[in-house]
């Protein structure tokens, strides 16, 4: 009945199909399962603090002073930054790049605009 689909939140056997969607009677979790394979293969969106959708290789502008944790580093408001790559950081740094100057660093995408 369910053609080996399982629930994908509580991976139970028994769901059935109502419309287009496919219901767990065991978590009354529902899904459609066309959809949640569009959605994983989905790439990696980052934007900057204006909404600008960033990508690998543009360049950006810090846009305020940033402290550079364990050193006395400061990455001023306004540096320009060119070549940044994206990155799945799960501390929200987000984007990989290197500053002159200062070096190879991660920064937050909330704190830069696309230049």
């Amino acid at each position: 009945m369910s053609d080996g689909l399982k629930c994908p939140k509580c991976a139970s056997e028994h769901v059935y199909q109502d419309g287009s969607l496919w219901i767990c009677p065991e978590c009354a979790h529902e899904w459609n399962p066309e959809a949640a394979a569009g959605d994983a293969g989905d790439d990696l969106v980052v934007k900057d603090s204006n909404g600008n959708v960033l990508a690998d290789g543009d360049s950006v502008t810090v846009i305020k002073d940033l402290k550079v944790k364990g050193s006395s580093l400061v990455v001023k408001g306004g540096t320009k930054v060119k070549g940044i790559r994206l990155v799945d950081g799960a501390d929200g740094h987000n984007i990989s790049c290197k500053i002159d100057g200062i070096g190879a660093m991660n920064l937050k995408s909330e704190f830069v605009k696309k230049a």
